[in-house]
Parts: structure tokens; C-alpha cells; sequence
């Protein structure tokens, strides 16, 4: 929503947003673009009456400025709705969808795009380093978007990336999320085929070739051309990397057509790296253009992204929230940090984590941690340390932000690997830690 703002500013309208508990970096994005952002819901905030209200999907009936919106006939809209209409209506769109990888792919493609010239639109969960910004809005033909399964709104319940109408689309993963709103795997893989459905012949999918869940998907119907990445067997893969994934090669169908050297690690954001390669070559882009490219890539906010690093020990800020990509950042960060002892340090606030959806699984995505330190948050429905008991004494449960900021200062040895990892601000707790460090 902040991203669209931005959009809805850049065509000269005036805008204004409720929320509450916002938190950086959105929020200090949003007030240096000059949007004013009112805390709370208060019907008063649409006074005098706006010319349209576009509302998220986190609003429900209810809810008092909606009530609001409803009562006095305020003419709305989704978001996913508007920028159809509003921008994305005559471009070619790429889009990037799956479970896990979504932002951090997108401000990939976004970036090869920029560097080579083609001045790309883009809306991004995410800040992208790179820009400075989430969204942007330009009059070039093209247009990169994170393309999101979650539902559009409280009027609309399909997933938001039906709306999108791409001719280019990443799909990088496909596993149970969103428990709030899919019932089942099942519910998941119908809103991905109502994408597919939508899609012109010449579209291009790209997807990892060893995802079952994507192959089903694509079973049930695709009437566009598919390129895979990943295994040797698929039509994209990377080879000779080195071993944390800061460099390596790229092949099509075997013949080697690029190098990648970054600041990024972990063969997961190599794989982000590569589907964001073949969406760029589908729009004219070369593969030795995007590998340079990349070179100057600085990553995104909150992706694994270090905060903090003094005397050997780190500091790294990640969104994680479901298993597998917990798991896959403590693999990546395990990689890079050879025999460091690595400290996982954990609050469960997705509605799915709340819910405990995962809490059979998400011990084993611990792994590659030595040191496991989780927050129970009071909203959380299920007991963390019995389902976590079978990792021992290497983890602990808190139900204290400031307990868990004294242990680590207690218990800290130079060289140490910390990596938060959390969809929400986790109370502060990323500058509380600094400072004890410091």
C-alpha cells in the first residue's frame, strides 16, 4: 500500500493513508515523499470526502473508516484494481510470484532492467536499495511487480496477482502459506492456475524445474511457452559456483553464457538471480548485460541484510517467516560464515506462524544454527518450547524482548553471526541489540 501511494502521488494526486503500527523502512519512506500517514482508522481522516479510497487487504468489515467509506457512498477500489487500470493496463508486465524469494527477485529484475536502460516501473515489497524506494512510476513500456497470492481485498478475494495481467512471470516456489485464507495446498494451486488461465500465448513462465507443486499447477492447464532453471536437466542452470554463491556461472541448455560476481550469498539468491536473468533476456535484455548488472546490485532491506558489524560479529536483519526460508538463510548465512557460531533469533508473527501451521516443521529449519532464541509473543496459539523441545539446550523460549537482548549481550563471543529474522518491527529489538553490542 505505501508502494502505491508513491505510484498514486507520481501522477500528481494528492494522497493520504490510515494504518497503524507502521514501522520503518516504509514509514520513513513515506514521509520523505511527503505522503502523510495518519495513525489509526478514525472516520474524520476521509473528511473532507476523498475523490477515491483504495483499500488494503488487511481491512476488514468492521473496521470504522471502512464502515465509514460504506455509509457515505466514498467511491473505492482495491489496490491491486487500481494500478491495473491506473498504470500497468498497456505495459509489459513482470511479474514475480511464489511462496518465498518474491522481493528480492523482483528488485533483482528490476535492477537488470534499470542498468540496461529500459527505465522500468516497479512495485516492490520491499525497499530496494538499489532505487532508495519500493514503487515508481515511469513512462517506459515496462513494468516489474512482486505478484502476491494473498486476496485483494475485503470485497475481492482472489489473489491479488490476477489483476497484474503479466507477459513475463516468475514463479519461484509453491508451498502452504497463508492459512488465514487457504484452507489447503489445493486452494493455493487454484488461485496460481486462475494466473495461468488469464495469460497470453506469447507470455513466458518461468519456474524451477524440480518444484512438484508448480508441475501440478502447470497440469492443470498452460497455454503459454514455460522455460525451467535450476537442475542441469532444466533449460537454466547456474555451475561452478563458489561455495557461498557470491559467484558463479550461467548456462543455457549447457552452453555457459555469463559470470555473476555480487554482494549477495546463498545458493537460493543465486537462483533468484538466475530466473530475474531469463525474465530480462525475454524482454531483449543479454545475459552478459544482466551478469554485469549484478555486479552492482545492493540487495534489499531486511533481506538478510547486515545491520551491524564490528570485531567479526554481525548483526543481520531478515524477513524470514516460514520454514523454508528460515531454513535457507541460515544455510546461505552458514556458507558465508565457514564455523562462526551462528545465532537465530526468531518472532513468529505471520497470522500462519501464529496460528502454529508450521510448528511441526519449524524446528528442523533450525539446523544450521547453533544457538536457536524464539519470541512467544502473547497472540501466538501454541506452546513454541514444547514443539521446539527436540532442539535441547540449543534453544530457548521468551517471552521477553529485553531477556532475550541481555542473554545475547551476556553470552557473546567475538565473531558471532546474529541474524533476527521477523515480518514486523520485533519491538524494536534490532537497535536494542546494537546498542548492547556496541
Amino acid at each position: 500500500m505505501g508502494g502505491l501511494a508513491q505510484i498514486a502521488q507520481a501522477f500528481g494526486h494528492k494522497v493520504t493513508g490510515s494504518d497503524q503500527n507502521v514501522y520503518p523502512p516504509m514509514s520513513e519512506q513515506l514521509e520523505q515523499q511527503g505522503i502523510t500517514l495518519m495513525q489509526g482508522y478514525k472516520p474524520d481522516h476521509l473528511e473532507p470526502a476523498p475523490d477515491l479510497v483504495i483499500v488494503g487487504n488487511t481491512i476488514s468489515r468492521g473496521n470504522p473508516a471502512l464502515e465509514y467509506v460504506l455509509n457515505e457512498q466514498i467511491p473505492f477500489t482495491s489496490g491491486p484494481e487500481w494500478l491495473y487500470k491506473g498504470v500497468l493496463q498497456n505495459k509489459h508486465v513482470l511479474a514475480v510470484s511464489g511462496t518465498h524469494g518474491k522481493t528480492t527477485t523482483t528488485t533483482i529484475l528490476s535492477w537488470i532492467l534499470e542498468y540496461a536502460g529500459l527505465n522500468p516501473g516497479f512495485l516492490i515489497g520491499g525497499v530496494a536499495e538499489n532505487f532508495g524506494i519500493s514503487a515508481r512510476y515511469t513512462d517506459s513500456d515496462y513494468f516489474v511487480i512482486e505478484a502476491d497470492e494473498y486476496d485483494t481485498a475485503f470485497s475481492d478475494k482472489r489473489s491479488k496477482f490476477v489483476h497484474y495481467h503479466p507477459k513475463t512471470l516468475i514463479i519461484n516456489n509453491i508451498e502452504f502459506d497463508h492459512a488465514d485464507i487457504f484452507h489447503d495446498i489445493a486452494a493455493i494451486r487454484r488461485e496460481f492456475h486462475h494466473l495461468l488461465r488469464i495469460l497470453p500465448e506469447q507470455a513466458r513462465v518461468i519456474y524451477p524445474i524440480d518444484d512438484v507443486e508448480i508441475r501440478n499447477v502447470l497440469e492443470m492447464g498452460c497455454w503459454s511457452s514455460t522455460v525451467t532453471f535450476g537442475e542441469v536437466s532444466a533449460n537454466w542452470s547456474i555451475i561452478s559456483p563458489n561455495v557461498d554463491f557470491s559467484q558463479f556461472k550461467i548456462a543455457h541448455d549447457g552452453k555457459e553464457l555469463g559470470e555473476v560476481s555480487w554482494p549477495l550469498i546463498g545458493e537460493y539468491n543465486a537462483n533468484n538471480a538466475l530466473a530475474a536473468i531469463i525474465a530480462a533476456e525475454h524482454v531483449g535484455i543479454a545475459v552478459s548485460k544482466a551478469c554485469d548488472a549484478l555486479s552492482e546490485f545492493k540487495s534489499v532491506k531486511r533481506r538478510l541484510e547486515c545491520i551491524f558489524d564490528a570485531n567479526g560479529s554481525r548483526i543481520y536483519d531478515d524477513f524470514a517467516h516460514h520454514p523454508t526460508a528460515i531454513s535457507k538463510t541460515l544455510e546461505a548465512l552458514r556458507q558465508h560464515a565457514g564455523n562462526a557460531r551462528i545465532i537465530a533469533v526468531m518472532e513468529p508473527r505471520s497470522n500462519t506462524m501464529r496460528m502454529g501451521i508450521h510448528s511441526e516443521t519449524l524446528a528442523a529449519s533450525f539446523e544450521k544454527a547453533d544457538q536457536i532464541l524464539l519470541f512467544q509473543a502473547d497472540n501466538v496459539d501454541w506452546d513454541i518450547a514444547k514443539h521446539m523441545a527436540e532442539l535441547g539446550e540449543r534453544c530457548l523460549v521468551f517471552k521477553d524482548i529485553e531477556k532475550i537482548v541481555s542473554f545475547i549481550s551476556e553470552q557473546h563471543e567475538t565473531g558471532d553471526q546474529i541474524v533476527i529474522m521477523s515480518n514486523g518491527g520485533f519491538g524494536g529489538i534490532h537497535k536494542k541489540l546494537i546498542e548492547a553490542l556496541s
